[in-house]
């Protein structure tokens, strides 16, 4: 078979998916390469993770296109086979220079807000995928590593690679000094991130005592906004960030549907917040996004 391939949120970063299909297909003995408007193919397979991303409108030459990934719909999975299967085809990404690796799937909380439990379930250990043999680096995916019934393992297997390690999903409110000193073990490339998305809860306690084994320029802190949050509680959270030293990646809601916009306000925060000279020089209420016009407006 002739197999194509639409990435269609763009290659910023891999598709797993669609590397995983290409590793199988080609394991079968198949041809796979990026799909062309111009060539034949007997299946095309076209992955989509975010709702908002357009989707892509090429009218291909193939009579079986099969569409797949959370911005399609969110219930969408891989067949079996391809799903338990560990390649990867890491030659479909050569510009990025990274091993992609899951130790847990799903998550042990459910809120409102994200997809995760609704997607993958409660958390559970998956076997590791393939490594790249390129790799300068190692990206590690899961939603909350330190929730997974074998971080410890996966912390021993990523000390095995002997790569830098870059952490996207570390749940400061259950992290514990063994686990912080675990982190502290490992060539951390980039920030750990972290989140504090939901303001009823004090993370100051957690987060002051993570910056005793890591430090806080090395800890970056996903904040959402415009969900749950009043503009006094956004502000508390940036502020006890500042003073610990943590820059914040400040997140507006967007939901499912991608019905709602972000409001003014949560556009100058983020672009306040999420430029560290910025953040670091002024505080929110001082910051004039437009002539004439100071964020201190906004608390009047």
């Amino acid at each position: 078979m002739k197999i194509g391939l639409v990435d269609v949120d763009g290659h910023n970063f891999p598709n797993i998916a669609l590397m995983k299909i290409a590793s199988w297909h080609r394991q079968q003995g198949d041809t796979v390469e990026w799909a062309f408007a111009f060539s034949e193919y007997d299946r095309i397979y076209k992955s989509k993770v975010f709702t908002f991303t357009p989707d892509d409108m090429t009218a291909y030459q193939c009579p079986d296109i099969r569409k797949g990934g959370t911005g399609y719909d969110i219930k969408s999975q891989l067949p079996p086979e391809i799903d338990r299967h560990r390649g990867l085809a890491y030659d479909l990404y050569p510009q990025h220079r990274f091993s992609v690796q899951f130790y847990s799937r799903g998550c042990i909380r459910h809120c409102p807000f994200c997809l995760v439990h609704d997607k993958e379930g409660k958390i559970h250990a998956v076997e590791p995928m393939e490594w790249n043999p390129r790799a300068e680096w190692i990206e590690v995916l899961d939603n909350n590593f330190f929730a997974g019934p074998r971080w410890r393992e996966a912390v021993e297997d990523l000390r095995r690679q002997h790569l830098p390690v870059k952490f996207h999903g570390v749940d400061i409110r259950i992290m514990n000094e063994e686990q912080a000193a675990a982190l502290n073990s490992l060539r951390l490339k980039g920030y750990v991130h972290i989140a504090w998305d939901l303001p009823q809860l004090d993370l100051t306690p957690q987060l002051e005592a993570i910056t005793k084994y890591i430090k806080p320029y090395k800890i970056a802190c996903y904040v959402l906004v415009g969900f749950n949050s009043t503009r006094d509680q956004d502000l508390h959270r940036l502020r006890t960030l500042k003073r610990l030293g943590i820059l914040p990646f400040v997140q507006p809601f967007r939901d499912y549907t991608n019905q709602r916009k972000p409001s003014q306000y949560e556009k100058d925060l983020g672009r306040w917040a999420n430029r560290a000279w910025l953040f670091k020089s002024m505080d929110f209420m001082d910051y004039e996004p437009r002539k004439g016009f100071k964020c201190a407006e906004y608390f009047k």
